[in-house]
């Protein structure tokens, strides 16, 4: 080939090669949302709504009925490395296994059961009842015990709640739940609680249609239209968003996996398992449970509640708590306070709370 073909040939590849576009550059995925820090238009992760028109829900969810019509999957949160995320598995049906901590409940539950003082409707050793109860008081002290709306200016206090109240997916004997519901009472906050005890018939199957997974403590937040799991999450949320600047205590983050278990333990499994007796449908209206979280006698109560799987609204009135006046008004200064509008009954003391909740809500009772 002569010396002009081969520099015409040059020019010819040459004019081909700058005629291409540039190459792209390379594709690094997009960094980890948070919903701390980016706000519900992101466009880093796709909306995709879901209309709740298409999901199965208990008649005890008005509030997500009527004043919800999206769920924003996007604000569906489930953090992989979070500092709980394996003992969060724990506080699951047990049958998504393969995880230790899973393992460490599934081997607890039938030690827990064959120490429990057996079916919960039957006469109690009140005397030990209240003795291993007032014992996971002092393993929790001092979390979940007083309000911090007690050391506020009056004037910062516009509202005891948000407009549309938090719903809480839970039960009462799971470790992480309760450090939820510690600060819960820390902020003065009402919640709809749906306890899912194992074996429960209706609010995990809720949890699985809106969160895709069956873990706890889940938590929906209509005021923002956030849902997520993971306990400690939930406690930075909810003082991020009604903490009046205020932060969760290292204690309240930390000594979850050191004391949280005591309760489980002590109350050997209360608030754990549905009563096989339970009635399968919840009653038309909520029922409303004056208490706070650390409160011995009330969490004999949560336990009925959970182990029945009767929905209410948790009225926490810790030390200093601004619901306080409220309670009085109902009728009592002490908790726990029961209001059952279904019947319009109002009780007070413990032991007579048990007994109306086994009776009224028996399976048999409502044949």
């Amino acid at each position: 080939m002569s010396l002009a073909s081969l520099t015409s040939c040059s020019q010819t590849l040459v004019y081909y090669s700058s005629s291409k576009p540039p190459p792209s550059p390379p594709q690094h995925p997009p960094p980890p949302y948070s919903f701390l820090t980016h706000a519900h238009n992101s466009p880093l992760i796709p909306t995709t709504l879901i209309p709740v028109s298409t999901l199965k829900l208990s008649p005890c969810s008005p509030t997500l009925l009527t004043n919800v019509n999206w769920v924003p999957r996007r604000n569906r949160f489930l953090p992989a490395n979070s500092a709980d995320s394996d003992a969060q598995n724990e506080s699951a049906t047990g049958e998504n296994g393969g995880n230790p901590s899973t393992s460490l409940l599934s081997f607890l539950c039938p030690l827990l059961k064959l120490f429990s003082g057996g079916d919960p409707s039957q006469e109690r050793n009140f005397t030990l009842e209240v003795a291993t109860s007032s014992l996971s008081t002092l393993a929790r002290f001092p979390w979940g015990s007083r309000s911090l709306s007690n050391n506020m200016d009056s004037q910062e206090i516009t509202t005891l709640d948000p407009p549309l109240r938090l719903q809480l997916f839970e039960f009462e004997a799971c470790p992480f739940c309760r450090r939820v519901r510690e600060a819960l009472t820390e902020l003065d906050l009402s919640v709809e609680v749906y306890p899912c005890p194992k074996g429960s018939v209706r609010h995990r199957e809720m949890v699985k249609r809106f969160g895709g997974k069956e873990l706890f403590p889940f938590l929906i937040d209509p005021n923002t239209g956030i849902s997520m799991y993971e306990s400690g999450e939930i406690v930075k949320y909810l003082f991020q968003q009604y903490g009046k600047d205020r932060k969760p205590s290292v204690g309240l983050l930390e000594s979850t996996l050191f004391t949280g278990w005591m309760p489980t333990i002590l109350r050997a499994g209360r608030g754990l398992t549905l009563w096989e007796k339970a009635s399968p449908d919840p009653p038309p209206k909520k029922l409303e449970l004056y208490s706070y979280e650390n409160n011995p006698y009330a969490r004999i109560v949560r336990e009925a509640l959970c182990e029945l799987e009767l929905p209410y609204i948790l009225q926490n009135v810790g030390e200093g708590s601004l619901r306080s006046k409220l309670l009085e008004a109902s009728g009592s200064k002490e908790v726990p306070y029961l209001i059952d509008p279904n019947t319009s009954t109002h009780v007070g003391d413990y032991k007579k709370i048990l007994s109306y909740l086994f009776q009224t809500y028996s399976a048999a009772t409502l044949v």
